[in-house]
């Protein structure tokens, strides 16, 4: 394990936040190029997408993920979140779970890959700034395809403790933006208060979200079994005396398959508009508008594919899962590219203060490799 830990330290010592790299795919395209990979950068801006295959022709097996990390401002960490710290039975370290360790486990076995004599096409798709609405893999996706470049299946390493996981919600995301009408609070009928309209919208949005969990369809494979609604911002006023102008908020949509977003959204927006005659009665200049943030389509895999059967065998266990969160495995999914979801770690440990991964999870890890290498070389 430790040329793995030796790998996870050097990915995690690198500050990758959204939208920096800092050298991670760097990094490995060096060390894939060391053992005979083909790295082309794919760049889109300053930001650039990592490529690297060995091998052409078909069947073509493709190991995918992100090099980006969530930002740590405002968290209350014990241990330097850019530094793998292991303590006990525990690797703690910005990334460790979301999906650093998934990375750098693969990438220590290529040497074990070419060592056993690699007899079929393996390629690795490291994609930017997929912490805000999976960005890079959509230009990565589009590169590829136009290439002519089909993966026969494509295990994204998202952290699922190493359990199978063949579907996810779909989500989408969009801002509330409510333009009152200043006035002295002394004098509040002369004012349209935004901040007030806003946390009524919020308050219908709560009461979706009840209505989703108490009364809404149910499909109990998922760790959450029902659609949820959350609103996570909201920014209005000036000071305690001055009738706010301005709130905006923003709002998204976790949805299983048979829960349509643009028909939630449309319930939303039909409750703002009840609030707009009185708004415009005050002042004409007053609105309540919504942006579309970001969209990431459901997915949903056939066990029968043949990369569901490859990781079931690499997987050692029989059951699969469904997961709440949303994954980069959707958008290849959505190219015709059969996909599935394994990795180690949590969600429940990711995007928070002290992330970690176990080590047990890091020796499942390579255990799935390890019979991966089984399948995939002559040895």
């Amino acid at each position: 394990m430790q040329s793995a830990l030796d790998l996870v330290q050097d990915l995690i010592a690198r500050r990758s936040v959204t939208p920096e790299d800092d050298g991670c795919q760097a990094l490995l395209a060096n060390r894939l190029s060391a053992a005979g990979f083909d790295c082309q950068h794919l760049p889109h801006g300053a930001v650039s997408n990592l490529w690297a295959r060995r091998g052409r022709g078909a069947p073509l097996l493709c190991f995918a993920g992100h090099t980006d990390v969530v930002p740590v401002d405002g968290q209350p960490w014990h241990t330097d979140p850019f530094e793998a710290t292991v303590c006990g039975d525990r690797v703690f370290g910005r990334g460790v779970t979301d999906m650093k360790s998934f990375s750098a486990t693969g990438l220590a076995f290529v040497p074990e890959f070419m060592r056993r004599g690699l007899q079929r096409p393996v390629h690795f798709a490291l994609s930017y700034d997929e912490e805000v609405g999976c960005i890079g893999v959509r230009r990565l996706i589009a590169d590829i395809v136009a290439r002519g470049i089909r993966p026969m299946g494509c295990i994204v390493g998202e952290p699922t403790g190493m359990q199978l996981v063949l579907a996810h919600k779909g989500k989408k995301a969009w801002r509330c933006r409510v333009r009152g009408h200043e006035a002295h609070s002394s004098l509040t009928p002369r004012g349209v208060n935004a901040v007030q309209i806003a946390c009524e919208i919020v308050g219908h949005i709560a009461g979706r979200a009840r209505g989703f969990r108490d009364a809404g369809r149910r499909d109990d494979a998922y760790d959450v079994p029902y659609t949820t609604a959350h609103v996570g911002t909201i920014r209005g006023g000036t000071a305690l005396n001055i009738v706010p102008r301005d709130c905006s908020f923003e709002f998204e949509l976790r949805h299983l398959p048979f829960d349509d977003p643009d028909a939630f959204l449309a319930d939303v927006r039909a409750f703002a508009e009840r609030f707009l005659p009185e708004m415009r009665a005050v002042s004409k200049d007053t609105y309540i508008d919504f942006d579309a943030l970001s969209s990431l389509p459901g997915m949903d895999t056939h066990d029968g594919s043949e990369i569901a059967k490859i990781a079931h065998r690499c997987n050692g266990r029989a059951e699969v899962g469904k997961v709440s969160f949303g994954t980069e495995a959707a958008l290849f999914q959505g190219a015709e590219i059969a996909t599935v979801i394994c990795g180690p770690g949590h969600i429940e440990q990711a995007h928070q203060p002290d992330e970690w991964v176990s080590l047990e999870q890091l020796a499942r890890c390579e255990a799935f490799m390890r019979r991966l290498a089984d399948r995939v070389c002559l040895a």
